[in-house]
């Protein structure tokens, strides 16, 4: 593949990505997981399908897991099928599906794609294919040596994931979160990213170029910490909404202050994103639950059941009665 950046995936775009997921058997669960489930739920915070992401095995069977779980895919593995990016997902026993057949496919799929890379093992797989030589890559921490000796052409590096132009690579389950969050922000930007990581709970503690075996600090690193710090006051008050001067105030600093930080890292104001933050609990609460609508009013900070339903409707082109329907 070409090193042109122009090829990139890891930038701003709404349209549509076409992802192909090549499941092994010997793949974590959660390394599967890890790929795909922050790509549904982007899709589901933004309304639409901006991640067309599909799983397939090379013999159109279930992957078995190392947990013993199988994992559903849609088909064979056709390297000739168009796609956007093809991601390679594997564990224990690569070196038994390292077949010629299966690199030649591997390097006729990566060609025609914008992007291609491997999760946990899968990085073997793909550095077999020859489609790391000459890059920097990474892979396991536990065979990080092995495939350093394996690979002498490539610039191996202990980082959580690496991007090297249309090649990507992660070490396992927590660096392919990274990498996929990474992704939703590039493209959709740091508001959904941040949507998609409360869905999980989750708080991107690393930047990618860390070094795995670091314990989380669960916190939001690169980002400035009273961002992090108004973002949680304002899931702590959904119900009873702060006042932007009253987070500021909490957060140590001045109102425009704190409109200057979230514009920079988020593009929004404070006031439209914690706007949105209550929508957004909202919308899960109307679609997941029997709760009336007055209540979800008063659990999302809205005066009246009227106030709710003209926001919500503002927010999401229809009534919450008639979102629920749905």
């Amino acid at each position: 593949m070409a090193k042109s950046e122009t090829r990139t995936i890891f930038r701003a775009e709404h349209t549509p990505l076409k992802v192909t997921f090549l499941v092994f058997s010997g793949s974590s669960i959660m390394c599967v997981a890890s790929a795909v489930d922050p790509l549904r739920a982007a899709n589901r915070i933004a309304g639409e399908t901006l991640f067309d992401f599909k799983l397939v095995s090379v013999t159109g069977e279930p992957a078995l897991t190392t947990c013993g779980l199988p994992v559903a895919v849609s088909g064979r593995f056709d390297p000739a099928e168009t796609t956007d990016v093809l991601v390679v997902v594997a564990g224990f026993g690569t070196q038994n599906y390292a077949t010629t057949a299966l690199l030649a496919g591997l390097r006729r799929a990566a060609r025609a794609t914008r992007a291609c890379g491997g999760v946990e093992a899968g990085t073997w797989l793909v550095a077999r294919a020859g489609l790391l030589e000459g890059r920097a890559a990474t892979t396991h921490w536990e065979d990080m040596e092995d495939f350093s000796a394996a690979f002498p052409g490539v610039d191996v590096r202990p980082d959580r994931y690496v991007i090297d132009g249309p090649v990507f690579t992660c070490g396992g389950a927590a660096p392919t979160f990274d990498l996929m969050l990474h992704l939703v922000r590039s493209r959709l930007g740091m508001a959904v990213a941040l949507d998609v990581a409360s869905v999980f709970i989750y708080d991107q503690s690393r930047a990618a170029t860390d070094a795995q075996p670091l314990v989380s600090l669960g916190r939001l690193d690169g980002y400035d910490a009273r961002l992090a710090q108004a973002v949680r006051l304002m899931e702590a008050h959904i119900d009873q909404p702060l006042t932007v001067a009253a987070i500021a105030r909490r957060a140590g600093v001045t109102p425009r202050t704190l409109e200057n930080i979230f514009r920079r890292s988020i593009g929004e104001t404070p006031g439209t994103y914690y706007l949105r933050l209550r929508l957004g609990a909202a919308r899960r609460l109307v679609a997941d639950t029997a709760v009336p609508m007055a209540d979800i009013a008063g659990r999302t900070g809205f005066s009246s059941a009227a106030a709710f339903s003209r926001a919500f409707s503002r927010a999401f082109g229809e009534a919450p009665s008639q979102f629920r329907q749905k």
